[in-house]
């Protein structure tokens, strides 16, 4: 019914749980795992094959192309594309697949952070709204084979904003719905760099991609702002 795919670089220490918590909240459907990694020079396929995961090895490190890969080789008609950094919301199974048997061809959660910082929770509330603007790789990403074929995936030669790009492609295709529940991502990146430094370094790179400006630039800029990057 349903093909989880995790694309993953240097993820052992949260893939365990990411794979467990998907585990507990499926309600007894046919549910695939695949991991894609990218290279990973830890413990990240060993454990992802533990917990019960298919590991695929990509030849390309990035999201966008270990993603595709994995839609290649899934088995079922709904794609659920996640973070190796985030939980989906108990019982999301069953989201995805009312959403879904409501006309729903692609959609997404809305955001949490597992922080009680005000102004991290401020900028999730936003992501309740369905426009593409506040539509974050995050949320994770329910899609239909049949849609996501048609709108031709990711595109690779995109290394960030890859998950918001797509958006506005699959809702030329159908009915796109942000489900009523929360998928919970880690806030290590803020916790790092510093909250409002990293949500001021997110801002700007947002913008800038939205000026037209290169792949290469904003990679540049984010591996000189961001301390602990994995791009």
């Amino acid at each position: 019914m349903l093909s989880i795919i995790i694309p993953t670089y240097n993820e052992a220490e949260q893939i365990a749980q990411t794979i467990s918590k998907i585990h507990v909240a499926n309600r007894n459907y046919d549910v695939e795992i695949i991991v894609v990694d990218g290279g990973s020079t830890d413990d990240t396929i060993n454990t992802a094959n533990k917990y019960g995961a298919s590991v695929i090895h990509s030849k390309y490190k990035g999201r966008a192309a270990q993603m595709n890969m994995g839609a290649l080789v899934a088995k079922h008609d709904i794609l659920y594309f996640l973070h190796a950094d985030s939980i989906p919301p108990h019982d999301f199974t069953s989201g995805i697949f009312e959403a879904f048997n409501k006309g729903a061809k692609s959609g997404c959660f809305r955001l949490q952070f597992d922080s009680d910082h005000w102004f991290l929770n401020a900028n999730a509330w936003f992501t309740r709204f369905n426009l593409n603007a506040f539509r974050f790789g995050d949320q994770s990403l329910f899609v239909t084979k049949e849609i996501f074929q048609k709108a031709s995936g990711f595109r690779e030669d995109l290394l960030m904003m890859e998950d918001q790009e797509i958006v506005s492609r699959l809702k030329k295709f159908g009915k796109f719905e942000v489900i009523d529940d929360y998928v919970t991502t880690l806030a290590r990146k803020y916790q790092y760099n510093g909250v409002y430094r990293m949500q001021s370094i997110f801002f700007l790179i947002w913008s800038l991609y939205y000026l037209g400006y290169s792949q290469e630039k904003l990679i540049e800029i984010r591996q000189k702002l961001i301390k602990n990057h994995k791009l």
